[in-house]
C-alpha cells in the first residue's frame, strides 16, 4: 500500500508531515479548474476535487489523497489570481469583510471513495493601501486561493476565523487524518 498526494502544494504536504505522514509519492493533478458559468464555491470545490481525485492513476491498494481549496466571498468564486492586477482586486473585495474559505477532500482505495468538505469563516481586517502594496510586492499572493497566504504575511490581516486553520492553509489536519484512518492507513501519531 502506498499514499499518493494528488496535489503539488507545499503546504499539504507540510500539514501531512505535521501529522506524522510522509506521502510515498506527490502527483499533481492536471485538470482544468474553470468554474462554469453560474457554479457555486461549495459544488465548484468539489467537483474539482473528484476531478483531481479521478485524474491520479493507482494500484488497486494505493490511497490516493486529494483536495482543493477555494476563497467563497458570498456566491463569489476568488481562486489563485492570474496576476498583481488580480491578487489587487480579491483583496481589495476581501478587506475588511468576512469571507469562506471551503476545501474539499477526496480519498479513494481501489473501489471506495471518501470525501469531506470544511468551510472556515474568515475575517479580514481593512486594509491600508500600504499593508495592500506591499503585501502584492512580496509575491506571497502567487499560487493562493483568495490572493492571500494566512500561514504567512497574510497572516497578520486575519484578527479572526472560525474554523480550521490547516483547513485555509489547503488541507483541514483533523478531517485528513479520519478519512485517512477510514481508508486504511496506519502512522505513528
Amino acid at each position: 500500500m502506498r499514499l499518493i498526494l494528488g496535489s503539488g502544494s507545499p503546504r499539504r504536504k507540510e500539514i501531512l508531515a505535521g501529522l506524522g505522514i510522509i506521502p510515498d509519492a506527490v502527483i499533481a493533478a492536471d485538470i482544468d479548474e474553470t468554474p462554469q458559468k453560474g457554479e457555486l464555491p461549495r459544488p465548484y470545490c468539489e467537483r474539482v476535487t473528484r476531478a483531481k481525485l479521478d485524474a491520479i492513476a493507482s494500484d488497486p491498494d494505493d490511497i490516493v489523497l486529494v483536495a482543493d481549496t477555494t476563497v467563497a466571498l458570498g456566491r463569489r468564486i476568488l481562486g489563485k489570481p492570474e496576476n498583481a492586477a488580480q491578487a489587487a482586486e480579491y483583496l481589495l473585495k476581501l478587506s475588511g469583510r468576512r469571507h469562506n474559505v471551503i476545501t474539499a477532500l477526496a480519498v479513494r482505495r481501489g473501489a471506495q471513495h471518501w470525501a469531506r468538505t470544511q468551510v472556515t469563516a474568515v475575517k479580514m481586517k481593512r486594509l491600508s493601501d500600504v499593508e495592500l502594496n506591499d503585501y502584492l510586492a512580496s509575491g506571497e499572493w502567487q499560487g493562493k486561493a483568495g490572493g492571500y497566504a494566512i500561514q504567512g504575511r497574510g497572516g497578520a490581516f486575519i484578527p479572526w476565523i472560525q474554523g480550521s486553520f490547516t483547513g485555509v492553509m489547503g488541507l483541514p489536519a483533523m478531517e485528513t487524518a479520519q478519512i485517512l484512518r477510514a481508508a486504511g492507513l496506519r502512522w505513528d501519531t
